[in-house]
């Protein structure tokens, strides 16, 4: 896969609103927000159906639960390797959003750490950084 840069967010696993840990287990099944797991737009055709990340321009690989992706802060440089356990983010809610952290910029929300994931490369008090995945 070429590297995707994209904005990239954390979330609650699964497909209710609540605590962490209260919201199911995602798509897969074997989501926690505690692990180093990520949620793709593109795990299945189902998923796909729902985030529509083409709509804002993007065209991502099939990759199914269990893939690995390594994500990149591009604001400072750290990395978090994660596997596939969910679905999202719902990309085509979020076209053209941006974020920034100085000259660095990128638009459309692509990929969702869990809150573990996510502060091995930021505070989650940021909530969405310019990333790149590989």
């Amino acid at each position: 896969m070429a590297a995707l840069t994209c904005e990239g967010s954390w979330f609650c696993c699964g497909n209710s609103w609540g605590p962490c840990g209260t919201t199911g287990t995602g798509a897969c099944g074997t989501c926690h927000s505690a692990n180093m797991q990520h949620a793709w737009p593109n795990a299945s055709q189902a998923c796909w159906d729902i985030t529509r990340p083409d709509l804002c321009g993007i065209n991502l690989a099939r990759r199914t639960c269990g893939h690995r992706h390594t994500t990149t802060n591009r604001c400072n440089g750290s990395s978090v390797t994660t596997s596939i356990a969910d679905c999202g983010p719902r990309t085509k809610s979020f076209c053209g959003e941006r974020s920034c952290c100085g000259s660095v910029c990128e638009s459309n929300r692509a990929m969702d750490l869990t809150p573990a994931a996510y502060s091995r490369i930021a505070n989650l008090s940021t909530g969405l950084i310019p990333v790149q995945v590989t």
